[in-house]
C-alpha cells in the first residue's frame, strides 16, 4: 500500500481520537515522545544531549527509540502509531517522506520559530528546501552526514604494505594484498540499506556527480540501463569477495567494530561511524583514517537528520515542540550534538575547534561541494527518491549482491522497471 495512502487513513483516523481526547480533558503539559533511531553507542550519546537540553527547561522527555540503522523499523512504527490516531510528539524523517506527511496535514508549522531565529540565514537553501512544505516549515534538520566515506584501520593497512585507495584499482589491489596478510579487507553487513550505501557510492566513483545524478535522482532510464550502469554493478559484485562470511545480516555498527579491532581494514559507510570510533575512545588520524571513497573526492553525498513535529493539542505541549526545535538549532546543541554523532553542525557558523580531522575535511569538502554543484542526496538513506521507488531500488540491488545468478543485464532491466515506483 502506498505511503500517502497510509497517511490518508492515519489522518481521518487521528482527528476522530482527537475529538475524543478534547473531550477527555488536556494532555499533560509539556510532553515531548520523540521517536528516532538513534540506539548504538555513538548515538545514543548524542541525543542524549538534546534531551537533557530539553528536560532542563521542565519538559518531560519520552524516549521512543526503535532500533535499526536506517530507520525502515521506525517508519514502519510510526505509520502503526499514525493510522491508530497516536502519532509521537516529534519523529525522525527525512528527505521526500516529510512532503508525504505535510501533503496530509499531519505536520505542525513551526514558522515562528524559524523566522524568529533566522534559519532561512542559517542553513544552505539545499538544506532548507527539504524541510520545507510550500515554503513553510514542518521540520528542523540536525546535522549533515557525509555517507561517501572510507574508514581505515592504519596498523592493518601498514600490515599489509599498502595505503588508502584514491580509485577502485587501488582499492582491488589493496583488497588483494590484505588478504593475502589475513585480514579482511572490507568490513560489510548485508541489509539492504549498507548494500545500498556502498551501491550508490560505487557508482558515484565510477559515473562521477553528472551520472549520479541522472541514474540516482532522476531515474533516468537510458542512465540506469548503460555501460557505465554495468561497470558500476561488476565493481559492486566484485567487492563481495573481499568480505567476510558472517556479514549477511550484520548491523553497521559491528562492522564498524571490526574495523576498530583490527579484523577488517576498510568499510564504506556514512560518518556515523565516526560516532563509534570516537564513543571507544579512538582517535582521527591515529587509530582510524577518514577518506573519501574511490574516485569520490570531488563530490559529496549526504545525509541530513531532521525532526518532523506532529500537530498536538494544549499550548504547553505545543512550546514543548517550539522548544525542540529551537534547541535542536542552537550552536550549543549543534556543537554537542555532531561532535558524539560524527556528524557536522547543519547550522552555519558554528565553530570547529572542537572538532577532529576527519569533521573539518568534511566540513571543506561540503563547502566546495556546494560551490561546485556536487551535493549529492543520498538514495540509501531516503534523501533522493520517494519511498517506494527507493524501496524497490534497494531489494534489486541486494538481490544482484546476494545472488551471482543474475547477470548485470538483467540487474539493469529490473533498475529500470523498479524507478517507475517513484
Amino acid at each position: 500500500m502506498k505511503t500517502t495512502t497510509l497517511i490518508r487513513r492515519a489522518v481521518l483516523a487521528a482527528a476522530a481520537i482527537a475529538t475524543l481526547a478534547a473531550l477527555a480533558g488536556p494532555a499533560r503539559a509539556g510532553d515531548l515522545e520523540v521517536l528516532h533511531w538513534w540506539t548504538s553507542g555513538g548515538e545514543a550519546k548524542a541525543i542524549s544531549g538534546l534531551k537533557d537540553s530539553l528536560q532542563a527547561k521542565g519538559h518531560r522527555w519520552k524516549d521512543f527509540a526503535v532500533a535499526g540503522g536506517a530507520g525502515d523499523a521506525a517508519m514502519t512504527v510510526l505509520k502503526s502509531r499514525a493510522i491508530s490516531g497516536n502519532a509521537p510528539t516529534a519523529a525522525q524523517i527525512k528527505g521526500p517522506l516529510l512532503q508525504d506527511w505535510a501533503a496530509e496535514g499531519m505536520l505542525a508549522n513551526i514558522d515562528t520559530v524559524a523566522q524568529a531565529e533566522r534559519w532561512d540565514e542559517l542553513l544552505l537553501p539545499v538544506i532548507s528546501d527539504i524541510v520545507k512544505y510550500k515554503g513553510h516549515y514542518i521540520a528542523v534538520p540536525v546535522n549533515v552526514h557525509r555517507v561517501n566515506w572510507l574508514w581505515i584501520n592504519p596498523e592493518a593497512m601498514k600490515k599489509a604494505g599498502v595505503k588508502p585507495p584514491t580509485t577502485w584499482d587501488e582499492f582491488f589491489a589493496a583488497a588483494d594484498a590484505l588478504k593475502k596478510a589475513g585480514v579482511i579487507p572490507l568490513a560489510h553487513g548485508g541489509q539492504s540499506w549498507q548494500d545500498f550505501t556502498t551501491f550508490e557510492t560505487v557508482v558515484l566513483g565510477t559515473g562521477g556527480p553528472a551520472f549520479y545524478r541522472k541514474a540516482l535522482i532522476q531515474l533516468d532510464p537510458a542512465s540506469l540501463k548503460s555501460p557505465t550502469m554495468e561497470k558500476s554493478l561488476a565493481t559492486f559484485r566484485r567487492l563481495k569477495a573481499y568480505t567476510d562470511r558472517n556479514a549477511p545480516g550484520r548491523d553497521w555498527n559491528l562492522a564498524t567494530a571490526m574495523v576498530m579491532k583490527g579484523e577488517a581494514a576498510m568499510q564504506i559507510m556514512g560518518d556515523w561511524a565516526k560516532g563509534e570510533f570516537l564513543a571507544a575512545g579512538k582517535t582521527a588520524g591515529k587509530d582510524f583514517l577518514c577518506v573519501p571513497a574511490p574516485g569520490t573526492a570531488k563530490s559529496y553525498t549526504f545525509n541530513v537528520d531532521s525532526f518532523a513535529m506532529f500537530k498536538v493539542k494544549g499550548e504547553a505541549n505545543q512550546q514543548a515542540q517550539r522548544d525542540m526545535a529551537s534547541a535542536i538549532l542552537s550552536p550549543a546543541v549543534q556543537e554537542s550534538f555532531n561532535l558524539e554523532k560524527g556528524s557536522i553542525p547543519v547550522r552555519q557558523g558554528v565553530s570547529l575547534a572542537r572538532y577532529d580531522d576527519c569533521a573539518k575535511a568534511s566540513a571543506a569538502d561540503f563547502a566546495e561541494a556546494g560551490k561546485a554543484g556536487t551535493l549529492l542526496p543520498s538514495i540509501a538513506h531516503g534523501m533522493a527518491v520517494r519511498a517506494a521507488a527507493e524501496g524497490a531500488l534497494k531489494d534489486v540491488v541486494s538481490q544482484f549482491w546476494n545472488s551471482d545468478a543474475i547477470t548485470p543485464a538483467q540487474a539493469m532491466d529490473r533498475l529500470v522497471a523498479a524507478a517507475k515506483a517513484q
